[in-house]
């Protein structure tokens, strides 16, 4: 009883799908092409192609032939040998495979396909290729802290190098995703908690993978992701439900999509997420109405992994032939993994339950796209072992992910002027389960790269200072458990130096997919280290390795110095040193709020103010706030410390701005320290008057600013209308007269310069 209601639910559904395709716009603007050209032979093909065989070019699988990391992180289920796989390359059920093991992998599979396939379609090689191929760069949260966008797209063009390189022609990058509670663990795959930060990077990093010429041997596909509002999930728990308004959906999560879309991106993922009860994947609201209709997108969607097997568990398909036809009717061009589509998409033709000409159009796109790859003219122009060999961790690599890691390092503290730390004269204990050591090191989403080549931080500091016998090393304990007699050496070692450097914080595998946590803290044992370490009086350094924002307390937060180091890949060591030495001011930024406690989350800085908010001072009765704990963060959005002393003054803001003018907002920035730094510059606005509440501040441009020693500039920005706009009550873009305050601030919660003007009609 339960399975018929079930169907007859799919199949009204899936009419609905049908007829809405066949009236909608998305249809006559897919057939026109008229801003994706589609070459003229593709149509022929695809008249030649039996319904089995465009099944197989909406099929991707994960590769028979991967490495022991493309394996654990995507584990095959049940899946074919190569010998198989190779196979089904060769009957055309296949449209490519992904995270395989190289130009050898990708030369025999693409061989099968171009000679002994009947229609000799070349394969799609794609990869998880998240923050770096063989040379490895920060994790994405970690160098959106950089608020550098040339920098991202730099890292990310030679990610594309060396991947493809390595025979891959598509990533499954960037993620886009906006985070705004801690607790998920992916919070390490994008860019933090504000939208426009999000934008900005997520547009720098389709730039950057994809080059200016697609059919270029150092380009490769970029796929934005995931599509939409996962980061959104509830409690911050992998994979679970999202529910949230239209609007909030509109004005937060939606924009870095639009944006990807914008710089050229042409493939998307749909997201493993429910909204509102429906499976992305199984979403035409998603997939059709806003991607399509609305949005113009002219490219094809991949489902997740397993995302369409997954609508089962969901609750929302009774069996995977179902699953396969409302994903597919939704609007989800490509299956991965599962094998839904190959398996059920002839069957689901042959009953008219899915239109062929709904099946050519996506199976158009996927060739069309394998064409903008130049994969028709030269299948194996991205498969050559000597280029693989050339390309990977070249000098020019190496030195982009040293230049990467130390801007995207972050000073939360540094009382009494405790860093930069002397190169000779001292003697330094460095303690921890990240003192040294080839592990955790690159980070969690890290397919190709190798922990063994990677420079810890013992390596790192050594290399810095005068005197390498000055420089000791003690684990002091395990990630989460405690080491044998480990705090005691850990107490001795800190007596016998001048300062310490503790390094601890999260492991690899305690961030990324799949890995949310309750409880955003330091493990326990580290944490009995670090109060061990405190009650010796030595001064020290903390050190922290973490893919999300953490809630510090204790002895941690009491060390005069904090460093958030992220996981900063290949020379993290080295990048950790140069910031620790002084031969480079830190200048990163938090992309994403540090709590005072975890059960503050989600929290992020553009929140509402709600109707009573607690006043500044000290904490009042029945105002929004926890218990003993301020509705502010520890270290807010945007807050970083440099090795100057930064003041901001002068601010000039006109009193008005006409609805259709523009007005120049200035600040003077002063770094009166004996260091030369960088510093970024932020520009909030609050509208105080709406007819959809506002939030307490949103961040609309950014600049980072060098200064030298001594040295004064003064910072300027342009305001418009258009970036006052707000999603309204239609769920559209609006804006209305009224007053707003502005600040050129250090961060989200900082004070700066602020100042108010009226925007009017």
């Amino acid at each position: 009883m339960f399975d018929t209601r079930i169907s007859r639910r799919a199949a009204l559904m899936g009419a609905g799908a049908v007829a809405a395709w066949a009236a909608s716009p998305a249809r006559a603007m897919l057939q026109a092409a008229v801003r994706l050209p589609v070459p003229a032979f593709i149509d022929s093909l695809i008249a030649k192609m039996t319904v089995e065989e465009k099944a197989g070019q909406l099929t991707i699988l994960p590769a028979a032939w991967g490495g022991g990391v493309a394996t654990a992180l995507n584990p095959p289920t049940n899946g074919p040998s190569f010998e198989e796989q190779l196979a089904e390359v060769e009957k055309g059920r296949l449209t490519g495979v992904f995270n395989g093991n190289g130009v050898e992998m990708a030369r025999r599979m693409q061989t099968a396909a171009m000679t002994r396939s009947r229609l000799k379609i070349p394969l799609l090689f794609a990869a998880d290729v998240i923050h770096g191929h063989r040379t490895i760069f920060p994790v994405p949260v970690g160098e959106a802290a950089a608020f550098d966008p040339d920098l991202a797209e730099r890292t990310a063009r030679m990610a594309s190098y060396e991947g493809a390189a390595a025979g891959i022609d598509w990533t499954f990058a960037p993620m886009v995703d906006i985070a705004r509670d801690q607790r998920w663990g992916r919070t390490m795959e994008g860019s933090g908690e504000d939208t426009l930060l999000g934008e900005v990077i997520a547009a720098a990093r389709v730039r950057g993978f994809q080059g200016k010429d697609l059919k270029a041997n150092d380009a490769m596909l970029a796929c934005f992701k995931h599509f939409a509002a996962y980061g959104a999930a509830e409690a911050g728990l992998d994979y679970n439900s999202v529910d949230i308004s239209e609007r909030t959906l509109r004005e937060v999560y939606l924009p870095p999509f639009k944006t990807a879309i914008d710089e050229g991106a042409l493939t998307g993922m749909a997201s493993f997420n429910e909204i509102s009860g429906v499976p992305s994947t199984g979403s035409d609201w998603l997939m059709r109405k806003i991607l399509r209709d609305e949005w113009g997108f002219e490219g094809f969607v991949v489902s997740d992994y397993t995302g369409d097997m997954e609508m089962i568990d969901h609750g929302f398909a009774a069996d995977a032939r179902e699953a396969a036809k409302l994903a597919f009717l939704a609007g989800v061009d490509m299956s991965m993994t599962s094998g839904y589509y190959r398996d059920h998409l002839p069957d689901l033709v042959a009953k008219g339950e899915v239109p062929i000409a709904l099946v050519d159009e996506s199976v158009r796109k996927v060739l069309a796209m394998k064409a903008r790859l130049g994969l028709f003219e030269d299948p194996f122009r991205r498969i050559d072992a000597k280029r693989e060999k050339a390309r990977s961790r070249t000098k020019q690599a190496i030195a982009l992910s040293r230049e990467a890691g130390r801007k995207s390092i972050v000073l939360l503290k540094n009382d009494g002027d405790l860093l930069p730390l002397p190169k000779s004269g001292k003697k330094i204990a460095i303690i921890g389960p990240f003192a040294e050591g080839q592990h955790d090191i690159n980070g969690p989403w890290v397919v190709y790269g190798d922990n063994k080549l990677a420079i810890d931080l013992a390596t790192g500091v050594r290399g810095a200072v005068a005197d390498k016998s000055a420089v000791s090393v003690t684990l002091g304990s395990k990630v989460e458990e405690p080491l044998a007699g480990g705090i005691e050496a850990a107490v001795a070692a800190a007596s016998a130096a001048d300062v310490v450097i503790l390094a601890i914080g999260e492991s690899e595998t305690m961030s990324g997919e799949a890995q949310s946590r309750a409880e955003i803290v330091i493990p326990a044992p580290q944490m009995e280290l670090a109060e061990a370490v405190a009650k010796t009086g030595k001064p020290i350094v903390v050190v922290l390795k973490n893919g999300r924002a953490l809630a510090l307390e204790g002895a941690v937060l009491d060390a005069p110095s904090i460093l958030v180091t992220w996981f900063l890949g290949s020379e993290g060591g080295n990048a950790t040193a140069d910031v620790l030495f002084g031969d480079y001011s830190p200048a990163g930024r938090l992309p994403c709020s540090f709590p005072r406690s975890p059960g503050q989350q989600p929290y992020y800085y553009n929140h509402k103010a709600t109707g009573r908010p607690n006043p500044k001072g000290p904490l009042e009765p029945y105002k929004a706030h926890y218990r003993g704990i301020p509705n502010s963060a520890l270290f807010p959005f945007g807050h970083g410390l440099t090795y100057g002393k930064v003041g901001y003054a002068d601010l000039s803001v006109p009193a008005t701005l006409a609805w259709d003018g523009e007005i120049t907002v200035s600040a003077k920035i002063t770094n009166s320290g004996a260091h030369a730094i960088e510093e970024v510059v932020q520009l909030y606005i609050r509208d105080r008057v709406a007819s959809v509440t506002r939030p307490v501040r949103e961040l609309k441009a950014f600049r980072k600013l060098a200064l030298a020693a001594g040295a004064s500039e003064t910072v300027t920005f342009k305001l418009k209308r258009e970036q006052l706009l707000f999603i309204g009550r239609e769920n559209k873009p609006t804006v209305e007269p009224g007053l707003f305050d502005v600040w050129i601030a250090p961060s989200a919660e900082a004070d700066g310069v602020h100042a108010q003007f009226t925007l009017v009609a």
